[in-house]
């Protein structure tokens, strides 16, 4: 059984720094590319960063790049460090999984529970 656990929102000022964590499980990490989403409020969901754990290659957002750093251990968890925090990055933080690599495309299959990040300005 595949599973997704994310963890780490919370409350902070702007200009703050959170680290957000997606612990997975029931996948081969090094064949899946892992992602995290955001959802505003009353807004739709969007891609803020995906890595490929295989070969450690990363995307980001605009709104985001220069913030925020996507990484990935060897225990099968990957990390969303966010700096320099705003008002607009508050949202429900989501990680998901796919199979292929960065830039193969498709849809990614399992997603973990949100977590919810608030920035107070």
């Amino acid at each position: 059984e595949v599973q997704l656990q994310a963890s780490g929102g919370g409350l902070v000022q702007a200009g703050g720094s959170l680290r957000l964590s997606c612990a997975a499980s029931g996948i081969t990490f090094d064949d899946y590319v892992i992602g995290w989403f955001r959802q505003p409020p009353g807004k739709g969901r969007e891609r803020v960063s995906l890595i490929s754990s295989n070969d450690g290659r990363t995307y980001y957002a605009d709104s985001v790049k220069d913030r925020f750093t996507i990484s990935s251990d060897a225990k099968n968890t990957v990390y969303l460090q966010m700096n320099s925090l705003k008002p607009e990055d508050t949202a429900v933080y989501y990680c998901a999984a796919r199979e292929g690599l960065l830039y193969s495309g498709g849809d990614f299959d399992y997603w973990g529970q949100g977590t919810l990040v608030t920035v107070s300005s």
